[in-house]
């Protein structure tokens, strides 16, 4: 007995000293690439000392006396920062990702390869100015010597995967505008889902599934009319790497504001993940110009922020980009008809190499128009082509280097001209006091018809015949009201000349948003933040209005259902994270489009998207004796009250399951959570050894609410995007501006500043951005010199 006492013993020292071994391995890998932010560095190539000063988020202030050493030292530290962020948005864009997660992305990367993102690239390279031109080979420069540095020390993300990265190539920078631009369209998800139930459903209802363009009043630019005189992507989702495409941006002058001075707010709606989208950067050229803000990982300058002249925002403009067309291919796939003609199909191989396995070879096809498409949406019987304004010619580098320089609106918009594949809504103010509001982006101009069907593509009739001149396009310079806004809701009304688009989201919350600003009488940045921060709807209080006499009148409801209404009877339509009213009603609008749609559309309900249902919610409600109101599958005939009644009991039935049978005692956030994401995290072993993932946060709000907390729709109410960051800019003292994001500086899970704001984010709180160089070096928490490299 005591020789196997002694054996049992060995046994568990040896296991748990194996153990440890195992978890000092695995430490060691999780920080070994963590650097030191107070080391000087010698860069190859740096003309003249650079000063790197980073503030108590780690967020880089960068002082340099050239482009060319401003853009090397960026590079530099975001390699130090985000390196493997950014070699897997590389790869995003190269259809690469087959290469590290296997053989489930071989038709992730077939369709991006088929958008050609570096054709568009190489276009835009050799239109840029040789100092442009060289300020991205700075950067790329900065980006290798970071990455030669650190050897095998990497991120822990390239030894769990198993590679290293490739060296940094400045159309790797450029090809970020196409997967900003790809993320952003709202065309792919609709248009093809739509018309693939058109022989499914009576005509009548199938039209009813387009949003109606009456219903939507509130306007971007209410006075537009003057313009002249002034699936495969679903695995994007599962890597965190869906952006979404929401925004609130608005100004202020200075007569509605305590200072007297302009102010400017911006919150960009993307997905929710860790590490977070942006990276916070402020970055001097010594006497010539200063800005501040946030960059896309992987790209070397700002792209909404801060100069000492002027402040921008973005929001999403929702323009129909994309157009669709049913292609007439002749049996052996060679020859498409077009205009009486036969032309050539253009054919690409594509060799996908994928991790533990053989190459995959595929074969993309192509019109004049764009990628044969209708493989990644699942459409057998028809072989279709999208134009895609991503392919055409923009500029959105160049437009971003002249607005992190512009001084002011005549600068301001000639540098947004050019940003053409991502389409905005900018917002703008000056510390002379003018605020505006510009539209952005190739707004295509058709031939015939505004593309929202599967068009027949024999011939030109729905090709398009060039872009909106820029000059045409809606803008806004000090309106008499005093203030400028947007949050994707329409961009103007019937009189505006020019087709837009089609997919606007609904106006709550902008609607909320300028029932908020003018109810002050000044507004300072506490007042910008209470704005920032809000969580009341404006989208349910006319449903409610409408939906509460119809279940007061049932002779019908279910005691629980009961006990629910008069909770939402007595709802002031806050959406707090402690609240049951914001369960109740969520979990009524999702039922409720179920009930209305899954009869008759099946499994293509999943393919539509929220901010569509969200339209079609409407326009049942509006008119309740709508046809679709009746379900196929039963021999009754069902109303509009039945269907109300039915989602309602649905509703809570779901909530009584997961929260008990309380309605009183049902708490949104214990359903309605956050949490922040690595593309790794769901692998459970690697978020608890190296602590991917954070969260999950009780959170209020919703998609509807100004301070958004939006879920898959289809799923669950789990949060999946959201504010993306925050950003208040007051023109009168750069100095008292605010800005806060979800995440933090550093993309390495080991790191104290990988996710290091999140509690300031839930909170509401905001850091001060310190602006001059006094302020900036008294603040320091790390400081390098960054000098040329000896010769």
């Amino acid at each position: 007995m005591k020789k196997l006492y002694r054996i049992l013993l060995i046994t568990l020292v040896v296991f748990v000293g194996l153990a440890g071994i195992a978890l000092l391995a695995v430490g060691y890998i999780g920080r070994r690439a963590l650097p030191d932010y107070n080391k000087n560095v010698s860069l190859i190539g740096l003309k003249s000392e650079v000063k790197v000063i980073r503030d108590e988020r780690a967020v880089p202030h960068v002082f340099a006396k050239n482009s060319h050493d401003l853009y090397m030292a960026t590079g530099y530290l975001m390699a130090q920062d985000r390196l493997w962020q950014m070699d897997l948005l590389r790869r995003v864009t190269l259809g690469r990702l087959s290469e590290i997660f296997g053989a489930d992305m071989i038709e992730t990367d077939q369709l991006l390869r088929a958008l050609r993102m570096s054709d568009k690239s190489r276009m835009v390279i050799d239109s840029l100015s040789p100092e442009m031109r060289a300020d991205l080979e700075a950067f790329a420069a900065g980006v290798n010597q970071r990455m030669n540095e650190m050897g095998s020390k990497l991120p822990p993300e390239f030894t769990i995967l198993g590679y290293k990265p490739e060296p940094w190539e400045p159309v790797h920078t450029v090809n970020l505008i196409g997967y900003m631009s790809w993320d952003l369209a709202g065309s792919w998800q609709n248009e093809i889902a739509l018309n693939k139930l058109r022989g499914n459903m009576p005509e009548e209802k199938w039209l009813q599934l387009f949003p109606d363009m009456a219903l939507q009043k509130t306007y971007v630019y209410p006075n537009a009319g003057n313009f002249a005189l002034l699936e495969s992507a679903k695995k994007l989702e599962g890597l965190g790497l869906e952006i979404r495409n929401g925004s609130n941006n608005w100004a202020v002058s200075g007569s509605r504001t305590t200072s007297g001075k302009a102010m400017l707010a911006n919150d960009m709606h993307l997905g929710f993940g860790l590490p977070g989208i942006w990276y916070q950067i402020h970055q001097t050229i010594e006497g010539e110009f200063s800005v501040s803000g946030v960059a896309l990982p992987g790209a070397p300058a700002v792209i909404c922020g801060h100069n000492d002249h002027i402040a921008w925002g973005m929001t999403n403009l929702y323009v129909d980009e994309m157009d669709f067309y049913v292609e007439t291919i002749n049996s052996e796939g060679t020859y498409y008809s077009y205009n009486g003609n036969s032309l050539p199909l253009e054919k690409r191989i594509e060799k996908i190499a994928v991790k533990g396995g053989d190459t995959v070879v595929k074969t993309n096809i192509f019109t004049h128009r764009g990628p044969i498409i209708s493989g990644f949406k699942g459409v057998e019987d028809y072989k279709i082509s999208m134009r895609w304004t991503g392919n055409d010619y923009s500029n959105e580098l160049r437009t971003i280097m002249l607005l992190n320089r512009a001084r002011n609106w005549t600068d301001f918009r000639n540098a947004v001209r050019t940003f053409g594949a991502v389409a905005q809504n900018i917002v703008y103010a000056d510390a002379e006091g003018n605020i505006g509001l510009q539209v952005t982006g190739n707004v295509p101009i058709r031939k015939a018809g505004n593309a929202v069907f599967v068009y027949p593509g024999q011939t030109d009739e729905y090709d398009w015949i060039g872009s909106v001149p820029f000059d045409e396009l809606p803008f806004e310079f000090n309106p008499e009201r005093g203030y400028v806004s947007s949050a994707n809701n329409r961009t103007t009304g019937p009189e505006y000349p020019h087709y837009i688009g089609f997919w606007y989201d609904n106006s709550a919350r902008i609607d909320r948003i300028r029932t908020m600003i003018e109810s002050y009488d000044k507004l300072d940045a506490e007042a910008f933040m209470n704005i920032h921060m809000d969580q009341t709807t404006a989208f349910a209080p006319w449903f409610v209005e409408k939906m509460v006499p119809v279940l007061q009148s049932s002779s019908d409801i279910s005691p629980l259902a009961s006990e629910s209404l008069s909770l939402i009877e007595n709802w002031d339509y806050s959406m707090p994270a402690n609240a049951p009213q914001p369960a109740i009603f969520d979990g009524f609008y999702r039922h409720f489009m179920a009930n209305l749609l899954k009869d008759e559309v099946v499994d293509a309900y999943t393919e539509l998207g929220g901010g569509l249902l969200r339209h079609i919610f409407t326009q049942t409600f509006n008119n309740p004796a709508s046809s679709l109101v009746d379900d196929i599958n039963t021999p009754e005939v069902e109303d509009f009250d039945d269907l109300v009644l039915k989602s309602f009991e649905d509703a809570v039935a779901e909530l009584s399951a997961q929260l008990g049978n309380k309605p009183a005692n049902w708490k949104w956030g214990d359903i309605h959570q956050l949490t922040l994401s690595h593309p790794m995290g769901r692998v459970k072993a690697l978020d608890k050894l190296l602590g991917l993932n954070k969260g999950p946060y009780p959170v209020g709000g919703s998609f509807h609410t100004v301070n958004p907390m939006g879920y898959s729709f289809h799923k669950n109410y789990n949060v999946t995007h959201g504010a993306s960051q925050r950003h208040i800019y007051n023109t009168g003292d750069w100095s008292q501006s605010y800005t806060v994001i979800p995440t933090g500086v550093s993309g390495i899970p080991a790191s104290k500043y990988y996710a290091s704001q999140r509690n300031m984010f839930l909170n509401g709180e905001y850091f001060r951005e310190p602006w001059s160089r006094e302020e900036i070096e008294t603040m320091a928490k790390y400081q390098a010199t960054f000098s040329p490299a000896a010769k």
